[in-house]
């Protein structure tokens, strides 16, 4: 089986979309006019109209304005990083809900929402600052 995973995810305006997300730094492509790719890593989401998005997973579209859906996550290389980002978000529209701040005194990072309420954090790690359980666990 394929270790491969897309992501599909709904939007109100792919162009719209498509811009946010390179105006962020990530990397959107149109593909034709009714869907776009973004790539982050090695991961592909694909944006997709609201009604095409709802015709094939026979499900309305979520309220983000009500409730989050899913979160995705996105790993920093520095606290600069995430601060830069951070910026760049407010700069094309996005809305932070939270600002940048340390938890646990190693991790750092900052949650936003796209155009359309999908919520995203960015997270720096200072992995000589983890707490010695959780570097065992990962071994």
């Amino acid at each position: 089986m394929s270790q491969d995973i897309w992501i599909n995810l709904p939007v109100k305006d792919v162009e719209k979309s498509t811009s946010f997300f390179n105006e962020i730094g990530f990397h959107a492509v149109s593909v034709g006019s009714e869907r776009a790719k973004l790539t982050i890593g090695q991961t592909t989401i694909l944006l997709f109209p609201d009604a095409a998005f709802e015709k094939f997973t026979g499900s309305t579209i979520a309220d983000t304005s009500r409730s989050a859906e899913v979160i995705f996550s996105i790993g920093a290389d520095s606290r600069e990083e995430v601060d830069a980002f951070i910026q760049k978000v407010e700069v094309a529209g996005g809305s932070i809900f939270g600002k940048p701040s340390e938890n646990e005194g190693w991790m750092y990072g900052a949650g936003f929402a796209d155009l359309d309420g999908h919520r995203w954090n960015l997270l720096y790690m200072d992995e000589s600052k983890m707490p010695k359980r959780l570097i065992e666990k990962r071994r």
